[in-house]
């Protein structure tokens, strides 16, 4: 329930669809005699909005915080015994159709993942995701991932598929369950920086500690040096995900499935260890 809950309220309250809504709405407005001046001055407000949030660096304020709480990662030489790779880096349903890898913008996610495999080339590779049914015909990400790694020389045995997940929430649990990460091991979380805080968050609820592996960086890092948008789509499209990751991470940690609002290297439990 709280999947389909959450996909179906999110489709309506996500800022492009809902600014696009509330243009219509006052369109409509103004073709009434009563509310006719209303209609305009709100068809005028949300155009400037509009204009406002897809060209000013707004969205990239709200992403910063979310990809600067965790520092890139460092190899300091220690062994990695697994590679976790998040879903969300390919058109899934594309991908299928076409017989062929469907990248998006989220693609450093698989390329990252690849060169770590080759650095560590003992190191087992989890690859986290399955398909959604409410907007989505639901085709699953992980073995179509794990068929293209197969295909530029990983060898199969190195690799895991867990296809079950629709969430950042199910995707712990379920790669949990199949790593079943003995005391000692350090698994690497490949996933977006923005997305990870809520990751790593929901990790260390399942009792699955990780050392993040921050990529897809979207922002430039400092907050002085983010710029305008050249094109409104380009600002709207980055406002869709932060906002997203936001009201993911409020409804996470007010369902329980994070112990902190904003989770960050501060409050992680010590690597190599899983709690039981």
């Amino acid at each position: 329930m709280f999947y389909y809950a959450s996909k179906i309220l999110w489709f309506f309250a996500t800022p492009s669809n809902l600014l696009i809504v509330l243009v219509l709405i006052g369109a409509l407005l103004a073709m009434t005699r009563r509310f006719r001046r209303f209609g305009l001055a709100s068809v005028l407000v949300v155009t400037l909005a509009i204009l406002a949030l897809g060209l000013l660096p707004i969205s990239s304020y709200l992403m910063l915080p979310l990809e600067n709480r965790f520092p890139a990662y460092r190899d300091d030489g220690r062994q990695i015994d697994g590679i976790i790779l998040l879903g969300g880096a390919i058109e899934a349903s594309d991908s299928a159709a076409r017989g062929s890898l469907v990248a998006n913008e989220s693609a450093e996610r698989v390329l990252d993942t690849i060169g770590l495999a080759y650095r560590h080339p003992q190191a087992r590779l989890l690859i986290s995701g399955g398909g959604g049914m409410v907007f989505s015909d639901g085709t699953a990400e992980a073995p179509i991932i794990a068929a293209y790694l197969r295909t530029i020389g990983i060898e199969s045995s190195r690799i895991i598929v867990e296809d079950r997940s629709r969430t950042t929430y199910e995707n712990a649990l379920h790669s949990r369950s199949l790593a079943n990460p003995q005391p000692g091991e350090r698994w690497l979380l490949v996933t977006s920086a923005w997305h990870m805080p809520r990751a790593v968050g929901v990790f260390r609820a399942a009792g699955f500690p990780i050392v993040p592996y921050p990529v897809d960086y979207r922002t430039r890092g400092a907050l002085e040096d983010q710029r305008m948008f050249i094109y409104v789509s380009e600002g709207l499209r980055r406002l869709d995900v932060a906002t997203k990751e936001w009201a993911g991470l409020l409804a996470y940690y007010a369902a329980g499935r994070t112990s902190a609002l904003l989770p960050g290297p501060q409050d992680s439990e010590p690597l190599g260890t899983v709690s039981r």
